[in-house]
């Protein structure tokens, strides 16, 4: 599977030169994979006239929201003003997408106002179930429906093992099932990760070849968070507390935090912060950083200020995150150099400039999947698994999902 998401269309004998399996296992794997529909023989890809027997390419089956293409993941991203629900292909391609605000909502009835809405959301836009195919002796039976199940994405210390939100100060979470809750309203399996993780193993299975060896992982937005992965692995930590930077001092900032201290990281620059300053200083009618970004691109200079001061803080934390860690690559999801890459650069310039080991400012990147960031992070909390081990996630999957 991560031969042909790398290299596909390819054929069975590159597969096999590829992942270093042998002609006959790769053979046995295809037909497998072809029966519960992950991949797919393309053979109007065949030249014309070729000598000897034709190698068909064989490549990921993907299709979109509208047809009876390949299987789809569930992706939610809860975030503190609204959260975000999609589908995407197995190549992490996002088919369709809605956003479902939640302002006033208390936080008792968060989890199933959303998972309310998830529901609706997938009764709309989700493909009719498709014919099962048949069992094999080496495979669990094939699903039913094409969605493999739900992956939801949320700031804040999260358990994966329980599908367990441990705390989000922000929602006013302390040990919420959110896995359970949103399983109750789709009767789809569910995997819950914090964002930060989630964006990193996106990162791993569909972005540069660099993040694989090393990659850190700066999330800014009413939260501030991290992550970490080394060869290929998101480090999570005892209780999968690894990534808990908020408190992370900033040099130069005098910023007064609630824990006590002045300078903390997630008190300079995070989105609730920068939002609140925006509308003390007139720039914005009320606190939005969408508000704050919408204005700098209209022309507004104080808000340009502002966005670019920012910038310089999160460069400037990065430039310790550098020094202590030194990544390969170190990606950086911030609202605004998500959209101007003038404010990655000026994340760029302060970072180089604090840092003593990195010199390099092109190490320092937005994400691959750019503003649809925290969708594909999202799906990929189901999708990577699936890529890990297909066979086992695709079984494990089918005797949860729905049958047609």
């Amino acid at each position: 599977m991560r031969a042909v998401l790398d290299h596909g269309p390819v054929a069975r004998s590159g597969i096999a030169r590829l992942s270093g399996l042998s002609p006959a296992a790769v053979s046995r794997q295809c037909t497998d994979l072809a029966r519960l529909g992950l991949v797919r023989e393309m053979p109007e890809l065949v030249a014309a006239g070729g000598v000897g027997r034709p190698q068909i390419p064989v490549d990921l089956h993907t299709g979109d929201a509208g047809d009876t293409g390949g299987p789809l993941a569930v992706g939610v991203h809860i975030g503190v003003p609204r959260s975000t629900f999609c589908l995407t292909d197995l190549r992490g391609t996002v088919v369709a997408r809605r956003d479902f605000r939640h302002d006033g909502i208390p936080a008792a009835a968060l989890a199933d106002e959303v998972g309310r809405g998830l529901a609706a959301f997938l009764a709309e836009r989700a493909p009719a179930p498709a014919p099962a195919p048949e069992p094999t002796a080496r495979t669990a039976a094939a699903p039913g429906s094409r969605l493999l199940g739900v992956g939801a994405a949320i700031g804040g210390w999260v358990d994966p093992a329980t599908a367990t939100v441990v705390r989000h100060d922000a929602l006013g979470w302390h040990q919420h099932p959110l896995g359970a809750e949103l399983r109750r309203h789709t009767g789809l399996p569910v995997r819950v990760d914090n964002h930060a993780r989630a964006v990193a193993q996106s990162e791993l299975l569909f972005g540069g070849r660099a993040a694989r060896r090393s990659l850190l992982h700066l999330f800014v937005g009413n939260v501030v968070d991290a992550a970490l992965a080394i060869a290929g692995v998101v480090h999570r930590g005892p209780r999968s507390g690894a990534g808990e930077v908020a408190h992370l001092p900033v040099p130069e900032s005098t910023v007064e935090c609630p824990c006590g201290r002045t300078g903390c990281l997630e008190a300079t620059v995070s989105d609730t912060v920068l939002a609140r300053r925006a509308a003390e200083l007139g720039i914005v009618p009320e606190p939005s950083a969408p508000l704050l970004v919408d204005a700098a691109a209209a022309g507004d200079r104080r808000a340009d200020a502002l966005l670019r001061e920012r910038a310089r803080g999160v460069g400037r934390a990065t430039g310790l995150l550098l020094d202590v860690l030194n990544p390969d690559l170190v990606v950086v999801t911030e609202q605004s150099s998500l959209l101007n890459p003038e404010y990655l650069e000026e994340i760029r310039e302060a970072a180089t400039a604090h840092s003593h080991v990195c010199d390099d400012p092109e190490r320092i990147l937005i994400p691959h999947a750019g503003p649809a960031v925290l969708l594909v992070a999202a799906a990929t909390v189901v999708l990577n698994p699936l890529f890990r081990s297909p066979l086992q996630a695709f079984g494990n999957t089918a005797a949860m999902l729905p049958s047609g």
